[in-house]
């Protein structure tokens, strides 16, 4: 898988997931701090011209750095439950495809502490490319379980004990209103089409976020980010500790 940009790169190095690097000949402070991290994982480093990354990321912003990484591994719904330490809280995603929106999607789960991510393996965005440059190298973190049926992986989570709320459009209940301090997993729907129907069926609670200007909704990346640092706010509530500890 092919990633670019400084923070992607540097955060697979540290997670010990890159195979091989290429950067420009005027390659800045940060990127010889990680041509100097690669070279002592032995890592290859090869000196490129700009317009031969131009030419690999497809005229992407790349910031004068491009690398191979590995998949950070294989995991399984079952296994973000039982990794997670207390009660568990994951993100679904059920048919976002945009790699800005997933990508930055997986920076707010990691900034927010949750225990992973469960995504359907058919027409889901690469995890490369775009999607690695919106995370800013959160991608190298975040624990993905991917899945053949999302609707049958809420079935998983629910007899695995976990609670599954799903934001939605023209409900009553608000986001708000939810106890997130239980085992949750937020289920979040594609921009436009939103939760399909068997997946927001089999969702326990179905919440909004209130709107009150003149738009109608969020980006669903944004939405992610309001109800992931809900829960945040809830249990460091229940512990009686700051949002920062």
């Amino acid at each position: 898988m092919l990633i670019y940009g400084i923070n992607p790169v540097l955060e697979a190095l540290r997670a010990g997931h890159v195979t091989a690097i290429r950067v420009s000949p005027r390659a800045d402070d940060r990127i010889s701090a990680g041509v100097k991290r690669a070279e002592a994982q032995g890592v290859p480093v090869r000196r490129v011209s700009a317009a031969d990354l131009d030419r690999e990321t497809r005229g992407a912003a790349h910031q004068g750095v491009v690398a191979d990484v590995r998949a950070g591994g294989t995991w399984s719904v079952e296994d973000l439950i039982v990794q997670a330490v207390g009660a568990p809280l994951i993100v679904v995603l059920d048919g976002v495809e945009d790699p800005h929106n997933v990508g930055a999607i997986l920076r707010t789960v990691d900034a927010a502490g949750a225990h992973g991510v469960v995504r359907q393996s058919r027409h889901a965005a690469p995890l490369g490319g775009a999607a690695a440059k919106a995370s800013a190298g959160a991608v190298a973190h975040v624990k993905i379980a991917e899945v053949v049926n999302i609707a049958r992986a809420l079935d998983a989570l629910k007899q695995a004990g976990v609670w599954t709320v799903g934001l939605a459009g023209q409900v009553q209940t608000g986001y708000d209103q939810i106890d997130y301090t239980l085992p949750t997993a937020l289920v979040l729907g594609a921009e436009g089409a939103g939760l399909r129907r068997l997946v927001r069926e089999r969702c326990d609670w179905l919440v909004s976020i209130p709107m009150r200007g003149h738009v109608q909704s969020l980006n669903v990346s944004v939405a992610a980010g309001i109800a992931l640092f809900e829960a945040v706010r809830q249990r460091a509530r229940r512990r009686g500790t700051p949002l920062s500890g």
